[in-house]
């Protein structure tokens, strides 16, 4: 294995005439972990990939992986395998023969094809055409494309887009493995609660700028806070007498309140003291989607009006 396979950002910067598409970006994903790319529609993402894998050119800045840019590795199919667009196959074409093709002009041994169609479950259907494939199969045709070389690094854009149960807990556990194995694994995803799954660490950007670049399980420690969660069937008369003592109080769903800015034993107490039964009183744990709504607040280029939402 090569003794550098980290993708290193350093500056990147990427205008569309008056647009900022990508604003100084600066950051590093490391082998031997599942990294997880977020940020809102428009944030920058696909034009970050684009320019690491040497599809679009920086204004300034560059990316590098192994040290290198892409356009200068050597048979970089061995060395990064990519899956920015799982319809960028030929719909007339079998999808054993595409493989073929790109072992063929890419110098890949032609036994590696039966091997990534296994990896991926399409050993049924390999002499299937493309185009009568679902989306899940064709997602899967494009990361058996992105494995044919055995690379060392994997950039995969919303790679469980369209996969069924079983194969998002596929995905899951095989990029794990792969990561496990010193790899060097980046995941562009809008679904937090499948990186919550997988992810070991998280990029997060929003209007081309870095957010954060943390750690998910310090991330979700952080926004957790000292916070605690309780149920309640009179949550007005709960929430009134929480507030009364400073508590900020925020009801989630029904039924059920989560509380700052107070002890667990005060909340007992008060709730206690004004007759208001409760249950299952915990410590509040984030997901990761509400971490990531904290992130991306005031980044995001398109937002509902759910004031307007809930009157309607």
């Amino acid at each position: 294995m090569p003794p550098d396979t980290a993708i290193e950002v350093s500056a990147l910067r990427k205008h569309y005439g008056p647009t900022t598409a990508v604003d100084g970006l600066t950051f590093t994903v490391a082998p031997g972990k599942v990294t997880g790319f977020v940020g809102p529609n428009g944030a920058g993402k696909s034009t970050t990939l684009r320019m690491i894998l040497g599809l679009d050119a920086p204004d300034s800045g560059k990316a590098l992986i192994g040290g290198r840019p892409y356009a200068t590795l050597r048979d970089p199919l061995t060395v990064v395998g990519a899956l920015l667009d799982a319809e960028a196959v030929h719909p007339g074409r079998r999808a054993v023969d595409h493989l073929l093709w790109m072992a063929h002009y890419n110098g890949i041994p032609r036994r590696r094809v039966t091997e990534v169609l296994e990896q991926v479950g399409l050993t049924s259907v390999a002499k299937k055409r493309a185009g009568g494939f679902s989306l899940g199969m064709r997602q899967r045709l494009g990361i058996a494309a992105a494995l044919l070389g055995d690379p060392q690094v994997l950039i995969l854009d919303e790679p469980v887009n369209g996969l069924d149960p079983e194969g998002i807990q596929w995905i899951r556990g095989f990029l794990k493995s792969l990561a496990a194995e010193g790899r060097t694994v980046l995941i562009s995803s809008h679904l937090m609660g499948e990186l919550q799954d997988t992810a070991e660490h998280l990029l997060v950007i929003g209007r081309g700028r870095l957010l954060a670049d943390t750690d998910v399980g310090e991330l979700l420690a952080t926004t957790s806070g000292n916070r605690i969660t309780l149920r309640t069937a009179r949550l007005p008369e709960a929430m009134t007498v929480l507030a009364r003592e400073g508590a900020t109080v925020s009801a989630n769903a029904p039924g059920t309140l989560t509380v700052a800015g107070l002890p667990g034993e005060r909340v007992v107490s008060l709730l206690t003291e004004a007759g208001i039964p409760f249950s299952e009183i915990s410590a509040h744990r984030a997901s990761l989607e509400e971490a990531y709504l904290e992130l991306t607040r005031g980044a995001t280029e398109f937002t509902a009006d759910t004031a307007a939402l809930e009157t309607s």
